[in-house]
């Protein structure tokens, strides 16, 4: 048996997240137009005596390293399937902002299965794999296929989509978390006594991918979950106009929040708006990265 695997994920962004009403099992249908980014965690996975988790890197500090982590609850999924006791070290070499809107501990469950499988050579389907990810949460199917991808339904049920160029982001880190739930309990507040429109995906942002086109990317970027991230959180209204007057092309709230997420022209101008809002002072950390990105890879 191989002695360890290590498995490389990156983060994402949602350059579209359109929200539906809640539905009766309390999820909301979604438009989700995901966007791999080149910030990643590695997730390597040893046999041991029992499972363990350990996790080092930014943050690390805030990752839970008991059964409630995706990478643990990826590994015992993953065994039960096929008769395998999970007992292995699952050490999370952390990059991703934690609790930031950009699918970090998905990303961490996505690569334990992807780790677990090669260790324990289960010869899983892809499509076992991305059943699991779909048990494991709404977000991690994305994680293990990367590039970009619409989900609908709760967002795990995911088409590619063609991405024709290489695009630039700043991505600023806020101080602490903001709960996805508490989120979208906002969002319905918020939207409580309206109609919500059935989420659906832009064609003129399905295009500016397609095409590689920054500039279109930048008007057809949207977050219905951003106001309800801006109620929960004021002051990340100061780090998107930050970005915006240090020249981005665009600015949105990553997914529930706290990361803010900055659209630039190129990679010079990424490093510039970086360089702003590190600044500005409102924001922990301004991380520069391009997209797309590969999913869930063995290295």
């Amino acid at each position: 048996m191989t002695r360890s695997v290590t498995v490389r994920v990156p983060a994402k962004v949602n350059v579209q997240l359109a929200v539906g009403a809640p539905r009766p099992d309390g999820f909301h249908d979604l438009a989700n137009v995901f966007l791999a980014v080149g910030l990643y965690d590695e997730v390597t996975v040893t046999p041991a005596d029992a499972l363990r988790v350990t996790c080092s890197g930014p943050d690390a500090a805030q990752v839970p390293l008991d059964t409630t982590n995706l990478a643990a609850r990826a590994a015992i999924a993953l065994a039960a399937r096929h008769g395998i006791a999970p007992d292995v070290h699952i050490h999370i070499a952390k990059d991703i902002p934690v609790a930031g809107g950009m699918a970090g501990g998905s990303a961490d469950g996505a690569a334990a299965l992807l780790a677990c499988d090669a260790l324990w050579a289960t010869g899983a389907s892809q499509e076992e794999l991305l059943e699991i990810c779909a048990e494991l949460g709404s977000d991690v199917p994305f994680s293990l296929i990367g590039g970009a991808a619409l989900g609908v339904g709760r967002g795990e049920q995911l088409t590619t989509v063609e991405v024709g160029g290489t695009f630039h982001w700043v991505f600023a880190v806020a101080d602490g978390g903001l709960s996805t739930p508490a989120v979208y309990g906002e969002f319905d507040r918020l939207t409580a006594g309206t109609r919500v429109p059935e989420p659906t995906a832009s064609p003129a942002l399905l295009t500016a991918l397609r095409k590689g086109d920054a500039t279109a990317l930048a008007d057809a970027l949207g977050n219905d979950l951003q106001a309800a991230a801006l109620s929960l959180r004021p002051s990340l209204a100061d780090t998107l106009a930050a970005g915006t007057a240090a020249g981005a092309l665009a600015a949105l709230v990553s997914g529930s929040g706290p990361t803010t997420a900055f659209l630039t022209a190129d990679e010079d101008s990424a490093h510039k708006v970086a360089d702003a809002l590190l600044a500005s002072g409102t924001c922990r950390n301004a991380r520069v990265a391009a997209s797309p990105a590969a999913g869930a890879t063995v290295v």
